[in-house]
């Protein structure tokens, strides 16, 4: 029971972590947990995956060279329209965003998405 509880623990730390990132981003975004720490089977060499919604422009490199985050983060930053076309062609990181992310900030209403699924 201790390993449970333990897991339980750091998995609520990393969401804790994540929360707390996008909440301070000063621009409209949706950010949600995918991977193995939404899913739950994460291990000691896990990333933390984020698909980051936003409005940010130009490549996904110079997106992620506009905003500061932790190194464990493995940020994976997209526009609305990008993750719509992602969710239309059945993307494999869209489809999980939608079915088993845990969304932890909203702006772009994504939860509307899920609910429509």
């Amino acid at each position: 029971m201790k390993i449970f509880e333990k897991r339980r623990k750091q998995k609520e730390k990393i969401i804790n972590e994540v929360k707390q990132w996008a909440m301070s981003l000063s621009f409209k975004a949706t950010v949600i947990l995918i991977g193995s720490y939404a899913r739950g089977d994460f291990n000691e060499w896990s990333d933390v995956d984020v698909v980051l919604i936003s409005e940010l422009t130009g490549s996904p490199l110079d997106r992620l060279k506009k905003i500061s985050y932790p190194a464990e983060f493995e940020v994976i930053p997209l526009t609305l329209g990008e993750f719509l076309r992602m969710l239309r062609r059945k993307n494999p990181i869209a489809v999980e965003a939608i079915e088993r992310g845990i969304i932890l900030r909203d702006d772009f209403n994504i939860e509307k998405l899920r609910k429509q699924s």
